[in-house]
């Protein structure tokens, strides 16, 4: 089966949906290319935006990079209640930028650093809601990684926030940058595929877990803090740093950290809103004891224009076919499409057709953080939209929440209640923790 050359695409059917991406991909590859040989700015002559970081861990340097690299930021301010997180990353930026930040271990002093113009919100869950209003109500610009928000009504009173201001706001879904993701999108509107009858979304891999024994918290960090409105729980290496995403209390589990990226480009691809039904099944069969969130999960959202499929599997790494693990498969009246962050294949539904294999390439993270940064020069909003992510992210919270209860849910968008469970209709909002109080009066 012989891949299409680039040639031979643009030749191919829907060539002036398929056209459009093939720009994108050169747009991106020429600012990949300016900006890969260091971490230097790319774009040298654009204002240089004044940031703040909030949560100094591993994923949000991936983020400072990526404002580098896209060019014209400075981080003049870092918050985080890791003590040692918070040193090293003052060094690391300081020898990326050329000036050392102010450090803070409360985001309330942050915000009010002199010259600040917007943050990066990059914490575990728990704490994106309370610091994301505070920045609102400061006049300040946010990107705030996914998923928005715990719960649904936190959701809604960022989104609420976000209304009242004139902040610019890009929410962390950079998968809505892949030109594999934009090309498909095109394929299916100009009707290459047919109806489309039921997509299905998965990925699967092997978990690393860490022991579970409660211990004492390191030294350098404040776990009282660090679990904020959230309950507090015992700390152990499973539920610290990074490994949090698969504990309940924080992460929520794979469909709700990492599903919820494919959910929202499914989203995004067939331009849909928010699911009228949702239900999940699974449980924890290899990873009991280990970890607190299914470790084998299958939820089933009914959309307007077709039923989507979530799977995940936690364990058994060797596939039959490892270059599926992680993507979304379309069937269409007309054939099949699957697609990954940098690539998507076409496979005909004609009798004997070869499928057509388009590579893409490009850095979403850099592309998504750019974008912010001219949203934030321009002041004009980005493609990550809060509205649209509040969308993506309930869906996946109630799907957790159809798991927990284990009812079929019925959810009326535009009121934003489940109508048919009153158990799980307690779910959608999370009591805080004293003296934290949430931020949706209702």
């Amino acid at each position: 089966m012989k891949p299409l050359n680039r040639r031979q695409f643009l030749g191919a059917a829907a060539i002036g949906a398929t056209a459009l991406s093939a720009l994108r991909t050169d747009a991106a590859e020429a600012k990949a290319t300016l900006g890969s040989s260091s971490t230097a700015p790319a774009n040298a002559a654009a204002r240089t935006v004044k940031l703040g970081l909030i949560g100094c861990g591993w994923w949000g340097m991936v983020n400072v990079k990526a404002a580098f690299k896209a060019g014209g930021a400075q981080i003049i301010a870092l918050c985080d209640i890791d003590s040692e997180h918070l040193a090293s990353t003052a060094v690391e930026i300081e020898k990326l930028q050329g000036s050392r930040p102010l450090t803070f271990k409360h985001y309330a002093d942050l915000l009010a650093a002199p010259g600040l113009e917007g943050v990066i919100i990059a914490t575990p869950i728990q704490w994106h809601a309370l610091p994301f209003i505070a920045a609102m109500q400061r006049g300040l610009d946010v990107y705030c990684e996914k998923p928005l928000a715990y719960d649904i009504r936190e959701g809604r009173a960022m989104v609420d926030a976000a209304a009242k201001s004139r902040s610019i706001v890009q929410i962390g879904f950079q998968r809505r940058q892949s030109d594999a993701f934009h090309a498909v999108r095109d394929f299916i509107a100009a009707g290459s595929l047919g109806r489309i009858v039921n997509v299905d979304a998965q990925i699967h891999f092997t978990a690393g877990t860490a022991n579970p024994a409660p211990v004492m918290p390191p030294p350098s960090l404040d776990w009282e803090l660090w679990c904020g409105p959230g309950p507090l729980i015992p700390y152990s290496a499973q539920v610290g740093h990074k490994n949090w995403r698969l504990e309940k209390t924080y992460g929520q589990g794979h469909l709700f950290d990492w599903g919820i990226h494919l959910i929202d480009a499914t989203r995004f691809i067939l331009n849909e809103t928010a699911p009228r039904s949702i239900s999940a099944t699974g449980g924890l069969y290899q990873l009991q004891g280990k970890i607190t969130t299914p470790d084998t999960l299958t939820a089933h959202f009914e959309f307007a224009r077709c039923p989507v499929t979530w799977r995940h599997r936690h364990w058994g790494s060797t596939e039959l076919t490892p270059e599926f693990n992680n993507g979304i498969f379309f069937y269409g009246e007309k054939g099949t499409i699957f697609v990954s962050d940098t690539k998507w294949i076409h496979l005909p539904g004609t009798k004997g057709a070869e499928r057509q294999v388009h590579d893409v390439k490009g850095d979403m993270s850099a592309t998504h953080l750019g974008e912010f940064l001219d949203g934030v020069r321009q002041r004009k909003a980005p493609s990550g939209a809060i509205a649209d992510a509040h969308i993506s992210t309930s869906a996946v919270k109630l799907a957790m929440i159809a798991y927990e209860t284990g009812d079929r849910l019925a959810w009326d968008a535009q009121s934003e209640q489940i109508t048919n469970s009153p158990t799980a209709a307690k779910l959608l909002k999370r009591a805080y923790r004293a003296p934290y109080q949430h931020p949706h009066a209702g």
